[in-house]
């Protein structure tokens, strides 16, 4: 089949390439051991040159950390540990610049324990509007036991009970994260007025967009009804896909009409319709069809949602050839880009991932590696699989850290692990730490240069020195300059806004054109079998992911042609 490409004013985030960077692990500005936002803003230079469109934040806001942040206390302000809301406005700013675009997160589904309205909601007791909220039920029988029998993403129950006012065990809430995470109840008017006004309060800041957290659990089915499977987020490798099997808390119709109202608020702030001044919505969503997923990107809900089924695929010819197609027509069916993406913070960093063995199970993406990763062959199929990807029609995200070839870290200590899913599960699942580990910066420096201390928040590996931007940067065939280097052909041939048309190499051989109806075709070739490819004749080199031997393609190593 072939995709057509689309019109030159394409608003810029169907073909954005868009940076992670997690906060707590990018830059150490005052030396404490944490990252923050003026390290960030130290850092923003970096990510210029590197090319990259815009940067999306994971979540500063205040915040007691019990799950990284993502259990936010105040959405209106800084957390300390990061700076302060002067800071948030001074890197918008100078973002903007250096013509780089800003997303930050927005955690809608749940708060931290520690908000004021969750802490209003357990003083004012059952039936009162400050529990209305939230989502409180009573519990079953004599009260003692939950109101179902959901589980919780990081392990254990998704119900606790609370102590009333007057001291006596009471009503139970429900949290589908770590139970310092109640979740909102978004039937309720107020709670959809309150982010509408959180929304304006950071556009007013001038963020470009959102990344929406578990997009896709807001609305839960009101009867509550019990359900047997897993509320497992991803499994980060071969097995089944997330939420194969959709329980009542997931992807429930009345999502949709949430976000609607969030558009129509992000396009009153463009009311020229000047595609350049888009303010975008982006949906994390682990959903079991491309179909499914896509529902979240039609015209009149979010611009982007993570292609999560990508991301999972295994790395052989005709997975990854099925998914990008159905990837392909699933976007087109509702007039959105696809959104590409490799690695982020929930998931086994894919330099660590591709180095399995293809096949082997994972059963969610927060547990351990077994067995050890192959550190040689995951470079090399990563370095592949993202020459791949930013070569594809749609939009991009990368992690921050990938652009160096950063494998996980997959020996921390338990004592040291903070992901609520290690401790929930009595480390049984071992958790996120290991691709939340703070990036090296120079070798040779305290902390590989993360900051003027010695220690980062989590201990890199003594390995991470050999992947320091100081010692790739400038080096011919070095992971950061093939990114810098994809980045600017991707740009010089409007790769993110063009067509794709397969072409058929061999049975082991992925590979399509490229390109706009006026632009010289872009050819991509990647090499899953064990025999060379000869390139074909008349043709010339772009970019390789890896190295040519005598003019041929080696095996797990992709090739952009002219």
């Amino acid at each position: 089949m072939t995709h057509n490409p689309l019109p030159h004013e394409a608003p810029w985030w169907r073909h954005a390439v868009i940076y992670q960077v997690y906060p707590r692990s990018f830059a150490d500005q005052d030396g404490d051991g944490v990252g923050d936002l003026p390290g960030i803003t130290s850092r923003l230079p970096y990510l210029a040159e590197l090319g990259v469109d815009a940067i999306w934040i994971s979540p500063f806001y205040r915040s007691p950390m019990a799950d990284a942040g993502y259990d936010v206390a105040d959405y209106r302000d800084i957390d300390p540990l990061f700076g302060d809301l002067s800071d948030a406005d001074a890197l918008i700013a100078r973002a903007h610049e250096l013509g780089v675009r800003v997303v930050i997160d927005l955690v809608p589904n749940h708060t931290s324990d520690q908000h004021a309205w969750f802490q209003a909601a357990l003083a004012a007791g059952p039936g009162s509007p400050e529990r209305e909220r939230y989502v409180f039920r009573p519990g079953r029988g004599d009260g003692t036991e939950p109101p179902n029998n959901w589980e919780s993403v990081f392990g254990g129950g998704a119900w606790t009970r609370v102590t009333e006012p007057d001291g006596t065990p009471g009503q139970w809430y429900l949290h589908l994260f770590d139970d310092t995470q109640p979740d909102l109840n978004w039937d309720n008017p107020e709670v959809v007025e309150e982010f509408q006004d959180v929304l304006r309060f950071w556009l007013d800041r001038g963020v470009d967009g959102f990344r929406v957290d578990v997009a896709h659990a807001l609305i839960k089915d009101p009867e509550l009804p019990d359900w047997h499977g897993r509320a497992v987020m991803a499994n980060g490798g071969d097995g089944e896909t997330a939420h194969t099997h959709l329980g009542p808390m997931w992807d429930q119709e009345g999502v949709h009409e949430i976000y609607r109202g969030w558009r129509r608020l992000l396009d009153s702030y463009n009311p020229t319709g000047d595609p350049a001044q888009d303010r975008i919505l982006c949906a994390e969503a682990w959903l079991p069809t491309q179909e499914r997923t896509m529902r979240y990107t039609r015209a009149d809900e979010m611009h982007q949602a993570f292609n999560f089924h990508f991301l999972q695929s295994p790395w052989r010819v005709d997975d990854v050839t099925e998914v990008v197609e159905a990837s392909l027509v699933a976007a087109e069916a509702v007039g959105a880009p696809t959104t590409w993406v490799l690695s982020n913070h929930d998931v086994v960093r894919h330099a660590s991932r591709l180095g399995l063995p293809v096949g082997t199970p994972r059963p969610n993406g927060i547990g351990a590696l077994e067995p050890q990763p192959n550190a040689v062959l995951g470079l090399r199929r990563a370095r592949a699989a993202t020459t791949l990807m930013l070569a594809l029609p749609g939009s991009a995200y990368l992690y921050n850290g990938e652009e160096l070839g950063l494998p996980e870290h997959t020996a921390l200590p338990d004592a040291v692990r903070q992901d609520p899913a290690f401790h929930r599960t009595a480390g049984e699942e071992t958790g996120r730490d290991g691709c939340r580990v703070p990036m090296p910066w120079t070798a040779a420096a305290p902390s590989f240069g993360f900051g003027p201390g010695k220690e980062s928040w989590l201990p890199q590996p003594d390995l991470y020195g050999v992947f320091a931007v100081d010692r790739q940067q400038g080096v011919d065939g070095s992971t950061l300059e093939l990114y810098r280097t994809l980045l600017r052909v991707r740009r010089q041939h409007d790769l993110g806004v063009g067509g794709l048309e397969w072409l058929d190499l061999g049975p082991e051989v992925l590979a399509f054109r490229n390109a706009r109806g006026d632009g010289t075709p872009v050819t991509v070739i990647t090499n899953f079998g064990e025999e060379p490819v000869a390139l074909p004749e008349g043709t010339s080199v772009l970019v390789c992911s890896g190295r040519l031997h005598e003019g041929m393609l080696g095996q797990d190593t992709t090739v952009w042609l002219s």
